[in-house]
């Protein structure tokens, strides 16, 4: 998440933060009620500094988390790098997403095996919350393209990761404007 710090807070100001099993350097993580408590302490810092609209960006997990918050927590949006959509088990995580009321925007690569496409064009198409997408061709779970199809594109990754940030601009300032 540091490189996405960098690359966004050209949009606003950024909160980071780990989760305790992160601090820790534990492999498995905490419980999911302790991640959600660990993001709201973050949140809680991030309204002591800043008083205007707030937006939830997380990846992969952090993702997840931040749409079970996004239950609990009035936040103008939800940015979702890599949302973790299928668990290794093939168990799917959709029924935050399907509670949700909060607009948001997932950023997926077509070589996510944590979230198949089509299957998260089903969930999109079942949620009641604003939902929009973009989708990174070549892109594994962490968004980064194979060299080989970015010399089929003519791009780098910094490229891809441009416009990633600019799609989130474009979210952020839609969702802000309104």
């Amino acid at each position: 998440m540091q490189h996405w710090k960098a690359e966004l807070s050209r949009i606003g100001q950024i909160e980071m933060f780990d989760y305790p099993y992160m601090i820790r350097k534990g492999s498995r993580p905490d419980p999911m009620r302790a991640l959600i408590e660990s993001h709201r302490q973050a949140l809680c810092r991030l309204r002591d500094k800043h008083k205007g609209e707030i937006f939830l960006i997380g990846k992969s997990l952090g993702s997840r988390v931040g749409c079970h918050l996004a239950l609990e927590e009035k936040v103008s949006g939800i940015v979702c790098l890599g949302y973790p959509l299928q668990g290794i088990n093939g168990r799917l995580r959709d029924k935050v997403l399907l509670d949700l009321d909060t607009p948001i925007l997932f950023v997926q690569g077509t070589r996510d095996k944590l979230c198949p496409l089509d299957i998260l064009s089903n969930v999109r198409g079942t949620m009641k919350a604003p939902n929009f997408i973009h989708i990174v061709e070549g892109g594994d779970h962490s968004l980064l393209v194979t060299k080989r199809q970015l010399e089929l594109q003519s791009e780098s990754q910094e490229d891809v990761d441009r416009q990633i940030s600019e799609v989130i601009e474009s979210f952020v300032r839609e969702l802000t404007a309104a």
